[in-house]
């Protein structure tokens, strides 16, 4: 079986989830050929350092900055020429706009938001549905487009490897350009963008009330980290939307993730059950984050953390 998994540029960086995409497809048995395509120079260079059969780089100065039309012109060229069983897409933003053109235009199934791939007697796609309480498996055939939600893997286990580009011009000139882009879109309000945090302090309504923010602030402030909450503090005011993580906010992959008084239903685990280490502290000795956590404190938090911050502050001074 033969996969072309598309890596996106975001930011002068390869994007985290298409490293993350790579990465998966790359545990994958029964597969005969990787291929990666990229539609940027420095992004091929990059790339080129992992274990795929070959990386084809685009060059075309319409696709130096996004446009779903020269994207989804561009992929279905490299398609035709390839002929790949499945292509492979991080479940970006972008990839969520122009991956559906690509599917409407080949009249192929997208299956999106994966959270996992295997290869067995036919390919088998997971993806949660009613917000995260129920895994479903897609099976399909022929050429499919499927998107892998950002968490599902872990971009610092890709296999490295030493891969030769190929550089491939397209004609664009033939692609109506009717879209007019306006300011890019950002993926977090106010610049928060917790994916790329190493380290994230997570509060849930374990901490009682608003009035306790600041004593996580301060641990966060400690550590360096991003603070970020469960979907029931969203809820009720205390922090933002941006900052909230699970099935209905952000996937992220820290080396640390610390969770304060969080119980760690399903909904929330699929947002963070990727990060290296997992820390949590919660007076419910049951609780459901305990299952996936790499230490555990059961305690009083408002016990707990004063003490901790202390501690990271005189070790830091």
């Amino acid at each position: 079986m033969k996969i072309v998994v598309f890596i996106q540029k975001d930011n002068e960086k390869i994007s985290r989830n298409s490293l993350e995409t790579l990465a998966g497809v790359q545990k994958l048995d029964g597969v005969s050929e990787v291929v990666a395509v990229t539609f940027n120079e420095d992004t091929a260079n990059l790339t080129s350092q992992y274990n795929v059969a070959k990386v084809l780089c685009v060059t075309n100065d319409e696709l130096q900055n996004y446009n779903p039309l020269h994207f989804t012109t561009t992929m279905e060229k490299i398609i035709n020429s390839e002929s790949p069983d499945i292509v492979a897409f991080g479940h970006t933003y972008q990839a969520r706009d122009w991956v559906p053109r690509l599917s409407a235009r080949l009249d192929v199934p997208f299956i999106s938001d994966c959270t996992e791939l295997s290869l067995e007697e036919k390919a088998i796609f997971t993806r949660q549905v009613y917000q995260g309480k129920i895994n479903a498996d897609l099976y399909g055939d022929g050429l499919l487009l499927v998107s892998v939600q950002s968490g599902s893997y872990r971009a610092d286990e890709i296999e490295s490897g030493n891969s030769n580009i190929e550089m491939i011009d397209v004609d664009l000139s033939s692609v109506d350009n009717s879209i007019r882009p306006g300011e890019k879109f950002q993926e977090t309000k106010g610049g928060v963008d917790l994916t790329r945090a190493d380290v994230v302090v997570c509060v849930g309504r374990g901490i009682g009330k608003e009035e306790n923010i600041p004593l996580m602030e301060e641990l966060t402030s400690a550590l360096n980290a991003e603070l970020g909450s469960s979907r029931p503090v969203v809820d009720y005011g205390w922090l933002p939307h941006e900052r909230q993580v699970g099935s209905s906010g952000q996937s992220v992959t820290p080396k640390m993730y610390l969770a304060v008084g969080i119980s760690g239903a399903v909904q929330h685990q699929v947002g963070m059950k990727g990060s290296d280490n997992i820390v949590a502290i919660n007076k419910d000795g049951n609780a459901p984050i305990f299952e996936i956590a790499d230490y555990g404190v059961i305690g009083d938090l408002f016990e707990i953390i004063p003490k901790l911050t202390d501690s990271i502050k005189d070790f830091k001074s």
